[in-house]
């Protein structure tokens, strides 16, 4: 029989996660499901996977040029990491407030007092397109070495039409020189920028926060709505309310974009009812969501983005209920919440927060973070699963089991990172 040429091939994987299952987001039992393939191999031509199976197997149909072959014996092959929530693009950095978080002051007290969002939004608005750039490819090249693959970015630190567009145009530079997969969400509605706020010292400027409502509606949603794949709101106190959000996500899906909702996260303002109620695709962070709006969520169809990493960073004791979650049928993914405020690049730490912190099963963080976190951004089709049709975004890990992931602590188990077809890390 002659072999089929491949133009790289992975064989020998102790174990080989294909994630392979339905073709939608995994809920309940179904997150326990890697579908693993023991000595696995992966054939994989022209940017997409060809074929998944063991060793053996592929060998018999498919032949590489020798150094077009990947020896994984001994270690884990499986899905890119696919990271549904981050705050890529924004100016400076806050490691000031790690003191005010070891003093006892809140997240709020934080922004109140002039810090959190607004200080990131002031640094953004000073820094140039290619500063904003500049900065973002550094983060984008170590989330690579720690095996994420696609991610979302949001914008939300600029919170002027001229900023948030600058924001959406750094992204698309990045998409077109990096390696990484980005999928685009405007998050103008991220904070009350200070010229609105009912605290704006300038009384001559001061507009109220209505105002700024509209001027989302009305200036930016029309700008931004062909540059952004999603619209996401901070439905939070403080922030903007379940009306104002209902308002500018209805907006938004007027305009064809798909939805997000930073839902609960300090407060149960209803938002993960609100998710529900407006069908978004996904609804994130979910601290203090009250189980009825669980329960609507998943028969909705939403899926729940989970960011143990913000919680960490918050310095509470309060974690998303995920195992409640998992138990009502809600589909969950995983997101780092990249941000000045939760700085982490690494999909391998939410992973195994997400096991010691809320309580999931390696397999269960694995499914969130790869295939569950693919559909939440829109690209379940592409990614998040290791299957015929596929893009080949693969990483090999240096561990002889996906139990290692959440097991080691504190380091980096990613050997390779195979991104369309060709090793990028």
């Amino acid at each position: 029989m002659t072999k089929k040429q491949a133009d790289l091939l992975i064989i020998n994987a102790s174990e080989l996660l294909t994630l392979n299952g339905p073709k939608r987001a995994r809920r309940g039992r179904e997150l326990r499901a890697l579908a693993i393939i023991k000595e696995g191999a992966v054939s994989i031509r022209a940017g997409k996977i060809e074929a998944a199976g063991n060793t053996g197997e592929i060998l018999k149909r498919y032949e590489a040029k020798k150094n077009n072959i990947l020896d994984a014996a001994g270690k884990t092959v499986m899905p890119g990491f696919v990271d549904a929530h981050t705050h890529l693009i924004f100016a400076g950095s806050r490691e000031n407030e790690l003191l005010m978080k070891l003093d006892g002051k809140s997240y709020m007290e934080i922004l109140e007092a002039g810090g959190g969002i607004l200080n990131t939004v002031k640094a953004t608005r000073n820094a140039t397109k290619k500063q904003l750039v500049a900065e973002a490819v550094g983060r984008l090249d170590r989330m690579l070495l720690h095996g994420t693959t696609s991610l979302e970015a949001k914008t939300g630190y600029g919170l002027t039409l001229k900023d948030e567009l600058k924001s959406l145009e750094a992204l698309e530079t990045l998409q077109r020189n990096h390696s990484c997969d980005i999928v685009p969400t405007f998050l103008g509605a991220h904070a009350i920028p200070p010229e609105y706020n009912d605290k704006c010292k300038d009384k001559r400027n001061h507009k109220n926060p209505d105002g700024y409502v509209d001027l989302i509606i009305g200036k930016m949603l029309p700008k931004v709505k062909k540059r952004a794949a999603f619209c996401d709101v901070f439905c939070e106190d403080g922030a903007f309310s379940i009306e104002q959000s209902r308002k500018i996500l209805k907006a938004a899906q007027d305009y064809g974009m798909g939805l997000k909702l930073h839902a609960d996260e300090f407060a149960d303002t209803g938002g993960a009812a609100l998710a529900a109620e407006l069908k978004a695709t996904s609804a994130e962070h979910l601290l203090r969501s009250n189980r009825d709006g669980i329960r609507k969520m998943a028969k909705s169809g939403v899926i729940g983005v989970l960011l143990p990493a913000a919680a960490f960073s918050l310095m509470g004791n309060r974690y998303a209920d995920a195992r409640y979650m998992v138990e009502s049928g809600l589909p969950i993914a995983l997101g780092t919440d990249l941000c000045p405020n939760s700085w982490t690049e690494s999909m391998q730490f939410v992973v195994r927060l997400a096991c010691y912190n809320m309580k999931l099963t390696p397999a269960e963080a694995i499914s969130a973070a790869t295939i569950n976190s693919a559909y939440a951004i829109g690209t379940g089709s592409d990614a998040g699963s290791i299957e015929a049709g596929k893009k080949a975004d693969i990483i090999i890990l240096n561990a002889p089991n996906h139990l290692h992931i959440a097991y080691r602590l504190g380091v980096n188990l990613v050997e390779k990172v195979v991104k369309s077809g060709k090793v990028v890390a």
